[in-house]
């Protein structure tokens, strides 16, 4: 039996295809099923890299008693959280008040309208104490809608009022450099300083922390704070969490960076390669960025969102079996598959960071590959209506619409890439794509809006910045570039309202106190106006410490000028000139490399 999943685009959707589950994709004819039967939703959430949804899916939804038990007794609904993060963010909130063990699969049991009352995460198929059947799991739900429907109601209200009390907040002062200091001081005391990282088992690289870590800001105030980012990077870099040919996987299941859970994604790679940069450590860098080309670039230029943890060996699922073979015995292997969806924001992250590495490590086939990706998104990442989608997978949009993060992450990746290549027309179109997400024309999940579900209640990091410091994030770098003192307010009014719960929780909000660590420290900006991109000039000045750098032909100086950009106004007409500029103020323009300090 094939069922509805098949003609998706998500390759996560399409594995469940051939399940007997009577599975439906995320959308109104679920709901609509639900309410036609009176049962409840039961929505499965995971990804295509995921091994425990890779586990559950062979273990209960591929048995056909187990599949019978479902379609009885539900609606099954089964969804990807990287084609839709804010139904995910939405149902890992309302999970969090039935479980403490959260992560994926999520298995979440709904009222016909989608508010959760029951909720986990893998259940085996059969008992393994504490953990009950997944079999038994069903049953029990089934009896609490059937015989106390109104507790499981009453339930169902109270988490949702309670997560709506959660999304809202006050806003307070702009965090000044101390308090932001303080902030950081207090994640570097939770350093492993045995192993290095943070916390015990599991261990995740934590990027959006390293990041803020690595703040010019903070390293100035308390440099031990600052060092722990560097010894994070070098214990991740010289472990098993970093495979042989450069790329970082997910995390690792042991405290020293041991026995990693082998997925890798695009999310973190490209942020490490951010963290690498930092830090000066070009060996990771150039790693990281040829894995990034050599395994998740797609056709036609964008990457793919992941590669799985598991391959086929010896006709046999291995999870890991493929990365613990030498690099020069893998050739005979079939690799694991990677997840081709060409995830919006996530290729604003992968923009981004290899322009501004290919500019940095004179690799200028890293810059061409950043503006590929950006080029494919904005061509295929479209939606019937013009609008950028969240994801598309072989050329086909996904109807699932981009998210606010995903505007912001792309252009902010876009600002990188006209500073880095010098072409005003990618600056442009990154302030066409924000401007939405910074007028809330661009948000939330309409099928939860529809029900009166909200959606990321606290707005903490996960594996990439939360929604809010994304779109500050953006916003601070179109100001930077020159786009107007209207995107430093919009950066100001996101840091405010958040400010509070960023500085009482440091660890969770690293992305968004690194943008207000941006909003405090005046930035550098470094013009070179040449004609000669690989001259001495201009190599001076990606050897310094700059918030920006961009590298223009005098024509293009102008183009930006004419764009808006007043960073570049009056800059066009001049010869060979490097401008060194804090907050736009600027000292006499220089043609001499020996003039251009590293130090800010």
């Amino acid at each position: 039996m094939t069922n509805r999943l098949a003609d998706t685009l998500s390759p996560y959707l399409r594995s469940h295809a051939e399940n007997p589950v009577d599975w439906y994709p995320w959308g109104e004819e679920a709901f609509a099923e639900a309410r036609r039967r009176d049962v409840p939703l039961l929505i499965s959430i995971g990804y295509s890299t995921c091994h425990w949804c890779h586990v559950m899916a062979r273990e209960s939804f591929s048995d056909p008693v187990t599949a019978a038990l479902i379609d009885e007794g539900f609606v099954a609904v089964k969804v990807d959280r990287e084609e839709h993060p804010h139904v995910d963010a939405a149902y890992m909130a309302a999970a969090s008040a039935f479980t403490q063990n959260l992560g994926w699969p999520l298995t979440v049991f709904t009222t016909p309208g989608g508010r959760a009352f029951f909720a986990g995460t893998y259940w085996p198929p059969e008992p393994r104490p504490p953990m009950p059947a997944f079999r038994e799991v069903l049953a029990a739900v089934r009896e609490a809608w059937t015989v106390r429907r109104a507790q499981a109601e009453e339930s169902a209200d109270a988490v949702t009022e309670a997560l709506a009390r959660a999304a809202e907040s006050a806003p307070s002062d702009l965090p000044d450099a101390a308090a932001i200091v303080t902030a950081a001081e207090g994640i570097a005391a939770r350093e492993d300083r045995l192993f290095g990282g943070f916390g015990g088992a599991p261990k995740f690289p934590v990027a959006t922390t390293l990041r803020l870590l690595q703040h010019p800001l903070v390293r100035a105030g308390s440099p031990d704070a600052g060092a722990a980012a560097t010894r994070a990077l070098a214990a991740m870099s010289g472990s098993d969490l970093r495979d042989e040919d450069g790329g970082f996987f997910r995390y690792a299941t042991q405290r020293d960076w041991t026995v990693p859970h082998y997925e890798r994604m695009l999310t973190d790679n490209a942020q490490l390669l951010e963290v690498a940069l930092d830090e000066g450590d070009t060996g990771t860098a150039r790693g990281i960025a040829g894995f990034l080309l050599g395994v998740l670039r797609r056709d036609g230029g964008g990457f793919g969102a992941a590669q799985d943890s598991e391959s086929w060996i010896d006709g046999v699922r291995s999870e890991g079996g493929y990365y613990q073979r030498p690099v020069s015995a893998r050739g005979e292997l079939e690799p694991p598959a990677v997840d081709g969806k060409v995830i919006t924001g996530w290729n604003g992250l992968a923009v981004g960071a290899l322009a501004r590495a290919g500019m940095a490590l004179g690799k200028p086939d890293w810059v061409e590959a950043a503006a590929a990706a950006a080029d494919h998104v904005l061509r295929v990442n479209r939606g019937d209506d013009g609008a950028l989608a969240r994801a598309s997978l072989d050329d086909r949009a996904s109807a699932a619409p981009a998210t606010a993060a995903d505007l912001a992450l792309f252009a902010e990746g876009l600002l990188g890439l006209a500073a880095a290549t010098g072409e005003a027309e990618w600056a442009v179109t990154a302030l066409r794509l924000l401007d939405p997400a910074l007028d809330g024309a661009a948000g939330a999940d309409p099928l939860l809006a529809a029900q009166g579900i909200a959606t990321s209640p606290d707005h903490t990091d996960g594996d990439l910045p939360s929604d809010a410091a994304a779109v500050a994030g953006a916003a601070l770098a179109a100001w930077r570039l020159g786009a107007g003192d209207r995107y430093r307010e919009e950066a100001v009014a996101r840091v405010r309202m958040l400010a509070a719960r960023a500085l009482g929780q440091p660890f969770a909000h690293g992305s968004l106190l690194r943008v207000a660590a941006g909003l405090v420290a005046p930035p550098r900006q470094l013009v070179v106006v040449t004609d000669d991109r690989d001259g001495a000039l201009a190599r001076a000045a990606r050897d310094a410490d700059a918030d920006v750098l961009a590298v223009v032909s005098p024509a293009q100086a102008a183009a930006f000028a004419a764009a808006g950009f007043e960073l570049f106004e009056g800059k066009a007409a001049t010869p060979e000139r490097l401008y060194d500029c804090r907050a736009f103020v600027c000292r006499l323009p220089t043609a001499d490399p020996a003039e251009v300090t590293r130090e800010r």
